[in-house]
């Protein structure tokens, strides 16, 4: 699966909420829910990066992304603006 789908997944949770889903759970609690679950992905990420294996990171950094992502959706934004953002640094 890539980003693209993965977004599009989110956004359909979003827009057609699922009481069973775990991600129309995360809309449902809001903004500081959804941001407090990014911080505490990022603090995974670390711990893995520094004390536990490649398969346990990449996991962390799975739960990291698809977390992201549902914060982009949740402030109106897309993948695209962070893609956009890194093409102007790289100008």
């Amino acid at each position: 699966m890539n980003i693209q789908t993965l977004f599009e997944i989110i956004e359909d949770r979003k827009n057609n909420p699922n009481e069973k889903s775990y991600t129309t759970s995360l809309f449902n609690e809001g903004l500081p829910k959804i941001a407090q679950k990014v911080g505490e992905e990022g603090t995974e990420v670390v711990v893995a990066a520094l004390a536990q294996d490649d398969s346990r990171l990449i996991e962390e950094i799975a739960d990291l992304t698809f977390h992201t992502l549902v914060l982009l959706s949740a402030r109106g934004l897309t993948p695209k603006h962070i893609i956009n953002e890194l093409e102007k640094r790289h100008k």
